[in-house]
């Protein structure tokens, strides 16, 4: 069997991981080859660029446009040490975040330039787009009042204000609209339950198998 990237997008607290456990169990329960990974953190050099980014420091901050080439080191990375090997090998890889996330988040959410954004995706992965794309959509009000909701303290990018939020909600919404065969907008308010059967639905229509 011919490996798939299959990559889950959306804003803070859209329920990401959930979904993702739930489909590798539903996946290996099939006889599939399943591996979950994410962006950033998916290797031990990106783990290091993970705390770099997320960190909240006020006396350490981040420039933009060093965030984006932060960002692309360790795409290129995870794609070289993780994402190809793991292709060639046959797996099902389930990425929390990819390409998508950096035009969401610094194409429309820092306002940066598009043209630089889909070059340096591009020098990152060789070219690698995701088999599928699992956008969850959530408004960003519920999603971020999961967030505040929640144990975890809020990272560098949670504590960003909704108006940046909503834009890099309208950059999901128009990347889905642009490629609406990769990119498949799933109703994340739903319940966990329905939310995963859809998931099941769309890979068996999308990935011709099941």
């Amino acid at each position: 069997m011919k490996g798939k990237l299959i990559v889950f997008e959306g804003v803070e607290g859209c329920g990401k991981t959930s979904q993702m456990q739930l489909c590798q169990e539903w996946l290996q329960n099939l006889g599939i080859s399943v591996v979950i990974t994410r962006e950033p953190g998916g290797t031990e050099l990106g783990l290091d660029l993970r705390r770099l980014l997320l960190e909240k420091a006020d006396n350490k901050p981040i420039a933009e446009v060093t965030e984006l080439l932060l960002y692309a080191a360790d795409r290129a990375q995870h794609v070289e040490q993780e994402l190809k090997p793991h292709l060639a090998q046959g797996k099902y890889i389930l990425c929390d975040r990819y390409i998508e996330s950096t035009i969401a988040y610094q194409g429309y959410g820092r306002q940066l330039n598009m043209s630089l954004i889909e070059q340096l995706n591009y020098i990152a992965t060789g070219g690698l787009l995701s088999d599928l794309t699992i956008w969850l959509d959530v408004d960003v009000e519920i999603g971020l009042s999961r967030k505040r909701g929640g144990e975890a303290a809020l990272d560098r990018i949670e504590q960003e204000t909704i108006a940046f939020h909503q834009r890099v909600q309208q950059g999901y919404a128009a990347l889905a609209a642009a490629d609406p065969e990769r990119i498949i907008p799933i109703d994340g308010t739903l319940s966990k339950e329905i939310v995963h059967q859809t998931i099941q639905q769309v890979l068996r229509d999308r990935l011709s198998w099941g």
